[in-house]
């Protein structure tokens, strides 16, 4: 049936003017954020819903904007037109449905599925514009090739096949995997065949409603801030429906010659995979190229100890829960090629299926696949339990899970049974991002290897070890991290950095030192937040990039060309599959020694008076997802700038107790992002921190997001005067004050 849309239109200008003005008027959204969606939703939606080439490329938009408006979404149709969807320092991430039922929907009908879609949610109308603002971008700048890759997101295959069509019309040579794939693996793949850049579509660990565009560059990394602002602001915003040009792939370019040679320029789409085609997939005559045994050999050749690990694996118990994602296959293949026999997939609840619609994840419609959330973790543990046993599970020392892109590592621990009263009496636990990167960085630094010789950027293999010198080497950490990987840096003669959070900020600040930079200078103040024992030292080798979000990876030494991965390093962004190899390695070691990694982290790293224990949480607000809407910006906003006014008093003189700790000093954190999207000059993207002691060691900091309308608790407690035999009561201690604390400030701004 034909649309009315002046009928629609009018409909939606009463509906959503009455519903903007009751809004505004109790309070619920601030006078900014009221004129932008008056002046912004309604020509959004008019445009979307007349424009004849949108209709040509989705022509059942405009059903599920007219049933929207029929059944009165006033609030979902503003957050779908108020904006359009931002494009962040990774890409563009948002709502592909705005429920439950719609995301059935999608799944039931494809990417044209008549639900509601605008500006601001990812749907293939967002997709297409973006990526023609991308391709433009790319032979303007003569980019001639381009990986494509998906996770298990509801719709990621035919998303990415779409995008696949707009870079094939603009002329660009298309890698396509042919079924989901680890994040890492495609980062690893665009310096490996020597493309240009790389998408993969995916919202990482976000709740099943999300979908997104990550988008990286020819060295595997994310795109720089200045490379960025060119994308968006010359291209993307200048993009319109009507330049959209799709190729389907049966028009796809092939070399009459050699059509079989994935290396022939005239070849312009190439599958990526395995070494045998998958059952049931039509690669319509074109090469397959097996980038599954390039990257297992690149992460091959980062074992410290091969000999040791060969001998202890066997008698490692391991528990693996992909969440639905796409480490699925590769990190059991890796663990089971290093010698690891005792590996159990955990299959209930279909957690070890490609299955965007997550469904072991139904108690909320906003909980994340996330491996280092302690609620996942749960999840992942108890199907365990229920697939194999309550014996099997004892037996296990350890899980590894890795979130639905398989680029975040999460570490579930054996607890020895004397401790277990400290940990609800549960057998396993999550072991914090903090704790599992310095237990891994004391392994690799204690065996002299502050990086091994991995495979180079074409994928060949040396698995001798390579040893940099201390004084040659730094790690990378973002300024919410545990200051214990600081500590531990130091006494092994290991400079620092500490940047603003974001893997794609920490990647950059490896480049610029590998580029001679002196990023203690404030140029680089939209990027560094601190650096430590840098000065005077020729430090050209990365050792570990470590995030407490679960991200890892070791970017190694200088390229030898400037698209290449770095010297003996790895893939320039972070690593789930990569990471879970790595502390595979380190449960083997704690074997071979007698213990486990719970007591080996209690030994190396707490007992160490070098080190200490730090007591580290994040605890984001909401429990899951964001706040709902205009309504929810406004909250958000609202509880950070009483956040922001409560760290000006303490500046001020005011006295400011949290659970009875004195707040000593407060300083806020501006890099300079997200401030037109929030209307606050000088917003705090980047926090406001309390600290409780002068060596600044020991401190709570309120974070927000930029793209999302939700926030984060971050706090760092160093203990005191620590005793062997009462350490275990003593780390639980300063955990529970530790949140009382992040309680107290919640009661105070909220």
């Amino acid at each position: 049936m034909a649309i009315d849309a002046d009928a629609v239109v009018r409909k939606a200008k009463a509906g959503i003017s009455g519903f903007l003005e009751e809004q505004f008027r109790s309070g619920l959204i601030d006078e900014g954020l009221y004129e932008q969606a008056r002046l912004n939703v309604l020509p959004n939606l008019r445009c979307w819903l007349t424009d004849p080439h949108i209709n040509r490329l989705s022509p059942r938009l405009g059903d599920g904007l007219r049933s929207a408006v029929e059944a009165a979404r006033w609030d979902e149709l503003v957050e779908a037109y108020v904006d359009e969807i931002k494009f962040g320092t990774a890409g563009i991430r948002g709502k592909a449905a705005m429920s439950d039922e719609e995301l059935l929907i999608l799944a039931r009908d494809g990417m044209d599925a008549p639900i509601l879609k605008g500006p601001n949610t990812l749907n293939n109308i967002v997709l297409l514009l973006k990526s023609t603002g991308v391709a433009n971008y790319a032979t303007d700048h003569g980019l001639r090739s381009i990986v494509i890759g998906y996770d298990s997101r509801v719709a990621g295959q035919e998303f990415a096949r779409l995008v696949s069509g707009v870079f094939l019309a603009e002329g660009l040579k298309v890698y396509l995997f042919d079924e989901a794939c680890p994040y890492p693996e495609m980062t690893f793949a665009i310096p490996t065949l020597g493309a240009d850049m790389g998408i993969l579509i995916s919202a990482s660990h976000n709740d099943r409603r999300y979908n997104g565009y990550k988008l990286s560059a020819r060295t595997g990394s994310q795109f720089s801030p200045r490379e960025r602002s060119v994308i968006y602001n010359d291209y993307i915003r200048n993009t319109t429906p009507a330049q959209v040009a799709l190729l389907d792939f049966d028009d796809a370019g092939t070399d009459p010659d050699h059509p079989e040679d994935p290396r022939r320029d005239g070849n312009k789409l190439v599958f990526l995979g395995g070494a045998a085609p998958l059952a049931g997939f039509d690669y319509l005559g074109r090469p397959l190229v097996d980038i599954h045994r390039m990257y297992q050999d690149q992460i091959r050749g980062f074992i410290s100890d091969a000999a040791m690990m060969k001998s202890w694996a066997p008698s490692i118990g391991i528990g693996y829960c992909a969440f639905h994602g796409a480490g699925r296959k590769a990190v059991p293949r890796l663990l089971s090629d290093f010698g690891f026999t005792r590996v159990d997939a955990v299959t209930r609840h279909r957690l070890n299926e490609l299955n965007g619609l997550f469904p072991a994840f139904q108690d909320h419609p906003e909980q994340q696949p996330d491996p280092g959330d302690p609620t996942a973790s749960e999840i992942a543990v108890d199907a365990y339990v229920e697939q194999y046993g309550a014996e099997a599970m004892e037996a296990l020392d350890l899980m590894i899970g890795t979130d639905p892109d398989a680029d975040r590592a999460g570490l579930v621990v054996k607890v020895p049974r004397a401790y277990r009263k400290y940990h609800d009496n549960r057998s396993h636990v999550l072991l914090s991002a903090d704790d599992a990167w310095s237990l891994l960085l004391w392994y690799r630094l204690s065996q002299g290897a502050g990086s091994t010789r991995g495979g180079n950027a074409r994928g060949a293999e040396d698995s001798r070890p390579f040893h940099p010198r201390p004084e040659e080497s730094f790690i990378v950490l973002s300024h919410i991290t545990t200051d214990a990987l600081v500590r531990l840096a130091r006494k092994h003669g290991v400079g620092v950095i500490k940047t603003w959070v974001g893997f794609g900020l920490i990647a950059n600040a490896v480049e610029r030192v590998w580029s001679g930079d002196d990023l203690s200078d404030p140029r680089f103040k939209d990027i560094i937040y601190q650096t430590v024992d840098m000065e005077g030292m020729p430090r050209r080798c990365n050792v570990g990039c470590l995030e407490q979000s679960n991200g890892f990876s070791i970017l190694g030494g200088p390229p030898a060309t400037a698209a290449a991965m770095g010297s003996n390093g790895h893939v320039r962004d972070k690593d789930g599959v990569f990471a879970a190899i790595l502390l595979a390695e380190v449960a083997a070691h704690a074997a071979s020694l007698g213990t486990t990694v719970y007591e080996l982290i209690d030994e190396q790293i707490y007992l160490d008076p070098d080190i200490g224990y730090f007591a580290t949480d994040v605890v984001p607000v909401p429990r899951w997802g964001e706040f709902k809407g205009l309504e929810g910006l406004t909250r958000k906003i609202g509880i950070l700038r009483r956040c922001a006014e409560l760290g000006q008093r303490v500046r001020d003189g005011a006295s400011l107790s949290l659970d009875g700790l004195p707040v000593r000093s407060s300083e806020t954190f501006v890099a300079g992002k997200y401030a037109d999207a929030h209307q606050w000059p000088g917003f705090p993207d980047e926090g406001i921190r309390f600290y409780f002691d002068e060596e600044r060691l020991n401190y709570l900091t309120v974070r927000p997001s930029g793209t999302s309308q939700c926030f984060r608790f971050h706090i760092q407690l160093k203990a005191e005067n620590l005793s062997r035999n009462d350490l275990a009561r003593q780390k639980y201690e300063t955990r529970m004050r530790a949140r009382r604390i992040i309680h107290a400030m919640r009661d105070l701004i909220m």
